[in-house]
């Protein structure tokens, strides 16, 4: 069995979007959730700032062998400087993953 839910939202002035998704499965005796969100942020901006951000990504595993689960996530942060019709913006996005796995079976005496 596979479900997904995906949800789009836009601001009015489209200036911010964010995008999530969520997929659940069964399968092989594995229960596992993707989970994806994007998040976008356009702003006008007179200068480039000197002090531009660096670009972080922060990313953690873990495994519980008692629960038999496993999980994984990572987070991308940055911006970036567009020019469009003499008009300088920036954009701010962050981008995350997350997945879960988890045994789908149980064990009898």
């Amino acid at each position: 069995m596979r479900n997904l839910v995906f949800k789009n939202l836009t601001s009015q002035d489209r200036r911010r979007r964010r995008i999530a998704s969520s997929e659940t499965m069964d399968g092989q005796g594995i229960h596992t959730i993707i989970r994806r969100h994007f998040v976008c942020r356009i702003k006008e901006i007179e200068k480039v700032v000197e002090e531009k951000m660096s670009p972080e990504i922060y990313v953690k595993k873990e495994r519980n062998n008692a629960e038999q689960t496993e999980k994984f996530f990572c987070k991308i942060k940055s911006q970036l400087y567009i020019e469009s019709s003499g008009k300088l913006y920036r954009i701010d996005f962050m981008h995350t993953l997350k997945i879960c796995l988890k045994a789908n079976f149980t064990l009898t005496n």
